[in-house]
């Protein structure tokens, strides 16, 4: 019977690691020394014929003269002395780490400018640009670009985009700077709001990428914070789970809902894919320092894309529908955003996020090499890099060119930064996203 380590503080009761280990299926919890805990899987382990125990601690260590806690994984498997070295992997998680050691990035060809929005909305480059320090975005002109503006603008491509193809083809330039081989990864992780399958595009990924070993693959939703969701879920896969390679990849098509009439919107969002990987390492070598991710549902109300009844439906009765049922077909509404409200969130909620990472980590603000925010306004980067005091020179931004590209725009700017050498190995960044939910999370972290 496999036994799991879970640490915790003082203020995290036994009465209430009860209530919380029960909801999950735990069946037997005990409590040793220094506030460890033990619990049996009430669940039997199906994919080994021994159950590992799992267990997430912190260790406090040194980093130059400060210093950072350390989110690790312990694990004792009962009879593993029995069973191969292979096998018994899961009994080494207490010295593993996990690093980002590859990075990739794509776009769509077709470049929508400030001047062309001009000619289909009321506005101009100078309006854009002040307002949100955007002046080009690149938009999906495949299946599903909205024909509207391709008319406008007189922009007809004989080539065809898919967001499936972006993602694929920004992870196959992350594997290749990782040197790591498809068939070598273990999990790909789609952190998207925008999929081109109801139900997730990530397989597609693992079959364009031509993973012959099968590796789970599956979505993240989570808008903006998608990507910062995916990198920690990933660490933990890696610490807790014996993964190897993950491949993290970021990519939305927010054109697809935006109305391109509205000034407000389509000014700001634009399609990407961003992709890196982060793979396993000796604790001593770990990248990821500290953490912090929340959400909101009290402020979906200013910033959402929500289901509604499809109209056509609901006048012609084109399925068949009566008295309600069956339900009439459904799409997603074009993206709603109050704008002042969401700034007035991210600038407040932000920094706040970034200290908390910072606090987890032990790390001062002046251990930070770089500052990675979701790509969403300038004046939102300006306002938190303000806030906590970090010189404009060490932001990251690369908005001007891209716009708004939700999950992608943190793995896309990281990208351009590491291949143009402006971001080195050993260098200290702290990311953070921020978004619909509303979510937002922050992570401190070292490239390579």
């Amino acid at each position: 019977m496999a036994n799991t380590t879970i640490a915790a503080g003082p203020t995290f009761s036994l009465q209430h690691r009860h209530q919380v280990l029960r909801r999950v299926g735990v069946s037997t919890l005990r409590q040793q020394q220094g506030h460890t805990l033990f619990f049996t899987p009430a669940v039997p382990a199906i994919r080994r014929r021994f159950c590992p125990s799992i267990g997430i601690y912190q260790d406090r260590q040194s980093f130059s003269d400060g210093t950072f806690n350390s989110v690790m994984c312990s694990s004792s498997v009962e009879g593993a002395d029995k069973v191969s070295t292979d096998q018994s992997r899961v009994s080494r998680l207490g010295n593993r780490g996990c690093k980002l050691i590859g990075c990739g990035s794509a776009v769509p060809s077709l470049n929508v400018s400030n001047d062309d929005l001009a000619k289909i909305v009321d506005t101009n480059d100078q309006w854009i640009a002040v307002r949100t320090g955007i002046r080009n975005r690149r938009v999906l002109s495949g299946k599903g670009t909205n024909i509207v503006i391709l008319k406008h603008l007189r922009l007809w491509f004989s080539c065809k985009d898919s967001l499936t193809d972006l993602a694929a083809e920004a992870a196959r330039k992350a594997l290749e700077m990782a040197e790591v081989d498809p068939n070598d990864v273990d999990l790909i992780l789609l952190c998207s709001s925008t999929p081109e399958d109801l139900f997730g595009s990530a397989p597609q990924i693992q079959r364009a990428l031509g993973c012959k070993s099968n590796p789970l693959s599956f979505d993240i939703t989570a808008a903006c914070s998608g990507f910062m969701l995916g990198l920690v879920s990933a660490a933990c896969y890696i610490r807790g789970g014996g993964f190897k390679n993950v491949l993290v990849i970021g990519a939305d098509a927010l054109s697809r809902y935006v109305d391109w009439t509205d000034r407000g919107t389509c000014i700001l969002f634009g399609d990407a894919a961003g992709a890196v990987v982060v793979q396993a390492c000796d604790i001593g070598e770990d990248g990821l320092f500290g953490f912090d991710l929340h959400s909101d549902g009290e402020g979906q109300r200013h910033l959402n894309a929500s289901i509604k009844d499809n109209e056509t439906d609901k006048a012609f009765g084109t399925n068949g529908s009566a008295f309600g049922f069956p339900p009439t077909g459904s799409s997603y509404s074009c993206i709603q955003m109050n704008g002042k409200e969401v700034f007035r969130f991210a600038v407040r909620a932000v920094p706040q996020s970034i200290e908390a990472a910072l606090e987890n980590a032990g790390l001062p603000r002046s251990k930070i090499d770089w500052l990675l925010l979701h790509q969403a306004n300038q004046r939102i980067l300006d306002a938190v890099a303000t806030r906590l005091e970090v010189p404009s020179e060490h932001v990251i931004s690369n908005l001007a060119n891209y716009g708004n590209t939700s999950a992608a725009s943190i793995p896309l700017a990281l990208d351009e930064a590491v291949r143009s050498g402006k971001v080195q190995a050993g260098h200290v960044i702290a990311a953070a996203g921020f978004g619909a939910g509303l979510t937002w999370g922050s992570a401190i972290l070292r490239w390579g």
